[in-house]
């Protein structure tokens, strides 16, 4: 059960990668990855809360639990897409952007999810 709850909601956290990564880089451009960093940054968020909330609860059912971070999360983060979008920026000579990308993905990421441990943990 738990391979089809990981494919559905992997499914569906690719989808909406897509739509948010889409929504953000209309709103903002594109002279930074802001698309994948929006999904990464939200994900790494959500990705802390889910897993503390599990270890903390069972709310979900193990099989639901597996399916929305495995599937959903794995679905809608990507570091492949922000490590190709990093070399890319890299061979355009856009070493600026690259470190800020870099430094973006890596420390508000870290810190999202920090932060939804710590919410997870208050409530």
């Amino acid at each position: 059960m738990q391979l089809l709850y990981i494919s559905v909601f992997g499914g569906l956290g690719c989808l909406s990668r897509y739509l948010v990564s889409g929504w953000v880089y209309a709103l903002a451009g594109r002279a930074l990855p802001w698309g994948t960093l929006a999904v990464n940054v939200l994900g790494s968020f959500l990705l802390g809360f889910l897993m503390e909330s599990g270890l903390r609860t069972s709310f979900l059912p193990a099989d639901i639990r597996v399916g929305l971070t495995t599937g959903f999360m794995g679905g809608f983060t990507t570091f492949s897409t922000f490590s190709y979008e990093t070399v890319r920026l890299l061979e355009e000579g856009s070493y600026l952007q690259a470190g800020a990308n870099m430094v973006l993905n890596l420390v508000v990421c870290v810190v999202c999810a920090l932060l939804g441990i710590w919410v997870a943990r208050q409530l």
